[in-house]
């Protein structure tokens, strides 16, 4: 017998700023990993804000709605470069990762 699988729930919230981090130009198989989800259902939630143009929104007045959405999409951006500005730091030598602090 098949033991029965415990599926997931994940808020609405959350999906929506999956979505978001899509829209930065993330790819989907790097997010879905870093998510701990599979790509397709980050297709599958991004396909659902496109259904209706009230979907996954930020709620709230249209301007503040989408000032919202304007700076999670800035605060995701500035989160990927900080990440790669990182890694490259360490590449070129410029930080040592392993190094106490003095």
């Amino acid at each position: 017998m098949m033991a029965s699988k415990t599926r997931k729930r994940y808020t609405e919230e959350f999906k929506a700023q999956a979505v978001e981090l899509l829209r930065t130009g993330k790819p989907v198989a790097e997010l879905a990993e870093e998510l701990c989800v599979s790509t397709d259902l980050l297709y599958r939630w991004k396909r659902g804000t496109q259904v209706g143009s009230e979907g996954m929104r930020a709620v709230g007045e249209r301007p503040e709605a989408d000032d919202l959405r304007a700076l999670r999409r800035e605060n995701a951006q500035l989160r990927m470069e900080n990440d790669i500005l990182k890694k490259a730091a360490v590449i070129l030598g410029t930080k040592n990762p392993y190094s106490s602090a003095k």
